[in-house]
């Protein structure tokens, strides 16, 4: 976890500040991380997929020379109610590197059962009923892709702040999305999946929400790339 924040720090700096050049961020090690040149692919809601968010995106390509493939669908969500749900996404996948489950909103927002971190595992025998809850789509999903690959490399993106109402940001309402996104790490646990927290580190708050969003749900470009610098620094040492 320090060392993470470290390069946060220090890829912040160097993204914010013009006099640092390409040379300068390699000179940083990304070039020598683990991930660098990998393929990817991207399962989500809009929030992975809509035009101003191929600004993160593209930071990956260039800090980190991944290649990257979008699977995202506007709506979507991990239950198999929400849309064309993260479990057909990747469902349709083929073997990559690296598969990013980038959580949305949309589980919240249409009040998706929440479930537990125990919904179609072993536990219960691998239940079908349980896929309608945001914690059996995320358990079908982190299945599938050790199927297709069984030396996948999976990371967790958290859904990030939204402002449609006060429980899509206050992390301590009772009935939040805070309740959706600590299912989301408790899967996460169970499975040993790294997740990166959206949510609490994206840096996202009412004060600042008209520089960075477009609407109360979608980040704009500058929040893109925002976020980006957020997700360079964890997936080039996660």
């Amino acid at each position: 976890m320090k060392r993470s924040i470290v390069y946060l720090i220090s890829i912040a700096l160097l993204f914010t500040t013009s006099a640092f050049s390409q040379n300068n961020i390699e000179s940083q090690n990304l070039i020598k991380s683990l991930n660098y040149g990998k393929s990817v692919a991207v399962f989500g809601g809009s929030v992975s997929v809509i035009p101003p968010s191929d600004g993160a995106k593209s930071m990956w390509k260039e800090y980190l020379g991944m290649s990257v493939t979008n699977y995202g669908v506007g709506g979507a969500g991990f239950s198999s109610l929400q849309g064309k749900s993260l479990q057909q996404q990747v469902n349709e996948a083929g073997v990559f590197d690296i598969y990013i489950l980038w959580a949305s909103t949309n589980d919240y927002t249409n009040q998706r059962t929440i479930g537990s971190y125990t919904d179609y595992t072993e536990f219960d025998s691998y239940d079908e009923e349980k896929l309608t809850t945001q914690a059996g789509g995320i358990n079908y999903c982190i299945k599938k892709i050790y199927a297709i690959n069984p030396k996948a490399i999976i990371y967790f993106f958290t859904s990030s702040k939204a402002f449609n109402d006060r429980g899509a940001y206050d992390p301590f309402y009772e009935k939040g999305m805070n309740q959706y996104v600590k299912v989301q790490k408790q899967v996460c646990a169970l499975h040993g999946i790294p997740i990166l927290d959206q949510f609490s580190l994206g840096g996202y708050n009412i004060y600042n929400k008209s520089l960075y969003y477009q609407d109360p749900i979608h980040m704009n470009i500058l929040g893109y790339k925002k976020l980006g610098e957020l997700q360079v620094s964890f997936l080039a040492f996660p």
